[in-house]
């Protein structure tokens, strides 16, 4: 039982190694590999060597898979080219296999000692992030020496060679078995080094092994279909292709196991190394055998996994960009809830836009539309708020905090502005349309005009938000001094020709005011996403502009 709880425990340890490692790495290059395949997708080519090389780096094809179709669900990356990253990507992490199997024990005290220094010295900084991928690599060559060491003992048991002598000739048993292990383990990696450590220490014969190899190539791809279930068909799309791949791969190599058997793994004389070049070869023969085909399974992927359709002038029923797979990416989700954030900014925009429209033709059926938007703006913001607190902050570096801080910022304003605007549109129905009422020549024009000043600072506060150019912060801060004082203009006007015993203002007093106020409530919201930006450094010195003049009515 002893020997059992220590194998056990170092496969435990593998695995948690290879976690450290794809977080670690995910942490310290996330961007600059987002970036990597953003620009390495222009052929199936490039695109394949770019999943080979994030890959690599990460440790998993079922991270890179993930982030692929993250990307495909953006629009960022057409789907021939995400299938042909994801070839790439499954020969990535089989080359990391090959040389994780060499004779590397001696780095692992080397690796943990300066991994753990640097991760206790600078914990929130690069050099510690790259101590955690340091701690992961130590754990991982660790951990397949106690696997060597634990097995050993467990060799003379005739349990274990009763078990394995009723799985030897079992293809589909050995399939399951390598995929429910892959699965399991989130990493077929893991179980690839597992397979090839056992079958170096006898515990495992060759022939079992490779079927389970098999099991664990198609194993990643059913963990990435499973992972992206929830997501969008775009995103859906990339994951089943890998999956498509692997089972004909699996289906016309399976036949032939015989062929490795007999002829190269004489050749080759060590099991360990004999398994991880299987490994190899299988998926540098199929990324080789499919990457000509990838077009073809993108038409058919689409046909069998199609976009929802939309019902025209109506908001999709759910987030099309809050991507569940890319939470294992802070700063790919954030960039995911950004977007999603612009989205929920273009209905408040339309509803600003649809506002006008209501006060100038007494529109009830176009404002009862523009209210129910409001309701689709406050699931958005449930929907964001929601996916942001999935993200683990303690992983975050100052600019990916900062970042969340201003997407939660934003999509919070967002809805508040809906509200008021929804509060606005039952007030004019209640006391502007049902009482026939009509506003002057003179309030018509000042409410237009204080409307067109804050539909421009709308549109300045989203590229703010998307940019965060502090430029444009300064000018935006700028506009809300002088929207202010253009509004008190309107306000005072407005009592001058109440003076004035002016009868459609005197009818529509309540109102008028009521709208102007509103109206500096949202531009106050909208200028408060620019004070975070503005705050560490002073404006520019031609950041400042003339003061505009007040609009002048008769």
């Amino acid at each position: 039982m002893t020997h059992l709880l220590n194998l056990l425990a170092a496969i435990a340890l593998l695995v948690w190694g290879t976690h450290l490692v794809r977080a670690g790495v995910l942490q310290v290059f996330g961007a600059n590999l987002r970036a990597l395949l953003g620009r390495s997708t222009g052929n199936r080519f490039t695109a394949a060597l770019s999943g080979l090389g994030v890959t690599a780096l990460v440790q998993s094809s079922t991270a890179t898979s993930l982030m692929t179709a993250s990307f495909v669900g953006q629009g960022l990356i057409a789907l021939p080219a995400a299938l042909a990253v994801m070839l790439g990507a499954d020969v990535g992490t089989a080359l990391m296999s090959v040389l994780f199997s060499l004779d590397l024990s001696w780095l692992s005290p080397l690796f943990l000692l300066v991994g753990i220094v640097l991760f206790l010295a600078r914990h929130d900084t690069m050099l510690g992030r790259l101590g955690r991928v340091l701690i992961g690599l130590g754990l991982i060559l660790l951990a397949l020496r106690l696997v060597v060491q634990a097995s050993a003992p467990l060799l003379a048991a005739p349990l274990v060679r009763t078990l394995l002598a009723g799985l030897g000739s079992d293809l589909p048993t050995e399939l399951l078995l390598g995929a429910g292990l892959a699965v399991m383990a989130y990493s077929s990696l893991a179980i690839v080094l597992l397979l090839a450590t056992m079958v170096a220490s006898q515990v495992l014969p060759i022939d079992i092994a490779l079927g389970v190899v098999l099991g664990a190539n198609l194993g990643s791809g059913v963990l990435a279909v499973l992972t992206t279930l929830q997501s969008a068909a775009s995103v859906r799309q990339v994951t089943v292709g890998n999956l498509v791949f692997k089972l004909l791969g699996v289906a016309l190599v399976a036949p032939w196991l015989g062929l490795w058997l007999h002829h190269v793994h004489p050749l080759v004389g060590d099991g360990a190394h004999s398994v991880v070049l299987f490994h190899l070869a299988f998926n540098l023969a199929a990324s080789l055998c499919f990457l000509g085909a990838t077009d073809a399974l993108a038409q058919a992927l689409v046909r069998w996994i199609p976009e929802p359709t939309e019902a025209a002038g109506h908001a999709p029923p759910r987030p099309s960009h809050l991507d569940p797979s890319a939470l294992a990416t802070p700063s790919l989700a954030i960039a995911c809830a950004a977007r999603e954030a612009l989205y929920q900014a273009d209905l408040v925009e339309s509803m600003l836009v649809g506002v006008i429209n209501v006060i100038r033709d007494d529109d009830v059926q176009l404002s009862c539309q523009l209210r129910a938007l409001d309701d689709t703006v406050d699931g958005l913001y449930a929907a964001i708020k929601g996916y942001l607190t999935q993200i683990s902050r303690t992983g975050l570096n100052k600019r990916e905090g900062q970042r969340w801080t201003e997407v939660i910022s934003f999509t919070i304003s967002m809805e508040q502005i809906a509200d008021i605007l929804e509060r606005v549109l039952l007030e004019l129905e209640d006391k502007k349309i049902k009482q026939g009422l009509q506003f002057s020549a003179a309030g018509m024009a000042e409410i237009q005009a204080l409307h067109a000043q804050l539909l421009d600072n709308l549109r300045l506060a989203m590229g703010v938000f998307l940019h965060s150019e502090a430029r444009d912060a300064y000018h935006l801060l700028e506009e809300k001094g002088r929207f202010r004082e253009l509004a008190r203009h309107y306000a005072d006007a407005h009592l001058a020709r109440l003076s004035e015993r002016t009868l459609p203002s005197m009818e529509t007093s309540s109102l008028h005011i009521d709208l102007l106020n509103e109206f500096q409530r949202i531009n106050s919201l909208l200028c408060s996403l620019a004070e975070p930006l503005v705050e560490p450094a002073p404006p520019p010195r031609n950041a400042r502009s003339r003061p505009r003049k007040p609009h002048r009515t008769p």
